[in-house]
């Protein structure tokens, strides 16, 4: 995803993480477009846990502070787990195919776990003491 207006504070648009998760949110809306009436609360709820990956991956970086972005992501992990719980009774009560659920398995799996690693690099750097929390150098 190339962006017009670019500056330090907008670095997590480079992250591949926060470009599946648009796509994982993207897909979970054009899955369940199409539910009954009925389903309108728990369709919310789901692309509510969707959307908060992404954002809560944005909110931590713009934090620059390393415990606090730590603290974000592990929030997108606990929406990951939201959505994953949702959708998967989604299937269970045939509103999404199996075909279906299995598009939107394979990429959910992917943005948990590049959360997960994204996770312990930045534990790693927090353990290491590499992590910038300035806008200034040195």
């Amino acid at each position: 995803m190339e962006l017009k207006r670019k500056n330090i504070n907008r670095g997590f648009t480079k992250l591949r993480v926060w470009e599946h998760a648009i796509e994982l949110f993207s897909l979970v809306f054009e899955m369940t477009k199409i539910f009954s009436y009925d389903l309108t609360k728990s369709r919310n709820n789901i692309l509510d846990a969707s959307n908060s990956i992404l954002r809560n991956i944005a909110e931590g970086y713009c934090r620059r502070n390393l415990k606090e972005y730590l603290n974000f992501l592990n929030i997108a992990l606990g929406s990951a787990g939201e959505l994953f719980s949702g959708m998967y009774s989604f299937k269970e009560i045939k509103k999404i195919t199996e075909d279906d659920f299995e598009k939107f398995d394979e990429l959910h799996y992917q943005v948990e776990n590049e959360l997960i690693s994204l996770i312990k690099s930045l534990q790693s750097k927090q353990r290491n003491g590499d992590w910038q929390d300035s806008f200034l150098d040195g």
